[in-house]
């Protein structure tokens, strides 16, 4: 064989649709936050994922497709679009899905986690947060200190529910209560349908807690503790050929409209501020 079809030949075979008679798994990184936030838009969302999940399950040959999930949560639409677009893909080609938890899995991360049919995780990773959180400010009190006077004309007598610049009203909260424990419900619903014959009878496990993998693996929320590259080349054989599949181009700009952390003071937008400060209180729930 000359030395230019050898190059075309690896060329070929490192393409994610071919590659010789060598086991294929193709792996979906999902990592960050879930749900558009920010001018950049940056967190996770099945629009953006669309394109990645469709190129992962195209081969033919598959042996099966894995994720690698490194998420505190965010939007519980968007985790739940995205995790059921990967089972509707799985279905069509008859794939397993295997799911691999890096630094965190919890909440929308976990909804992601168990769109696999086995999860596994990192020792020291973080698994859980069955639950739904909404929070908020309250400025009425600042706003009298300033001497400024809150105007509001609305049309619906419940428009202006949950007005931070306004006392808070029980019924606006009682509303609030309801949507969260119906999305609550429909959580775990969704994980005892995944996870039906594994997840402990235990009511701790959907309270919203969460745990290192280990106890995680003892309520069933995952089936065992291991890092992907190790585990596929055990189930697939060494020679499996591994296919990351990443929704990020990686280029300059990129980063620079994903991460304001890098971007001259004076070109950081409010907006853009705020949701950077909403991610970081994501990540620092679990202590990352």
């Amino acid at each position: 064989m000359s030395e230019n079809k050898k190059i075309l030949t690896q060329i070929w075979n490192a393409l994610p649709f071919t590659g010789g008679d060598k086991p294929l798994v193709n792996v979906i990184e999902l990592y960050g936050v879930i749900g558009a936030s920010g001018p950049g838009k940056g967190g996770l969302t099945l629009k953006k994922l669309e394109k990645s999940i469709e190129t992962a399950f195209k081969p033919d040959n598959l042996s099966a497709v894995a994720l690698a999930i490194n998420s505190p949560g965010g939007s519980p639409v968007q985790s739940r679009l995205i995790h059921d677009e990967i089972r509707r893909r799985a279905r069509e080609k008859n794939v397993p899905v295997l799911t691999f938890v890096e630094d965190v899995g919890a909440s929308g991360g976990y909804i992601l986690a168990i769109a696999g049919d086995e999860v596994y995780a990192d020792e020291s990773s973080i698994v859980g947060s069955i639950g739904v959180i909404s929070g908020g400010f309250g400025f009425e009190e600042a706003i009298k200190k300033l001497g400024v006077e809150r105007r509001i004309y609305t049309a619906g007598e419940n428009k202006s529910s949950l007005d931070p610049f306004k006392p808070e009203d029980p019924e606006d909260i009682e509303r609030l209560q309801n949507i969260l424990n119906d999305l609550h419900e429909q959580f775990i619903e969704l994980v005892k349908k995944r996870r039906s014959d594994k997840v402990t009878d235990d009511e701790e496990v959907f309270s919203g807690a969460f745990w290192a993998a280990p106890t995680a693996r003892e309520k069933g929320l995952i089936d065992g503790t291991a890092q992907l590259n190790d585990f596929l080349r055990a189930r697939f054989g060494k020679d499996v050929r591994i296919k990351r599949i990443s929704s990020e181009s990686g280029s300059l700009l990129k980063r620079l409209l994903s991460n304001s952390a890098e971007m001259p003071a004076n070109l950081i937008e409010p907006d853009a501020l705020i949701a950077a400060a909403e991610n970081r209180a994501l990540w620092a729930r679990y202590g990352l």
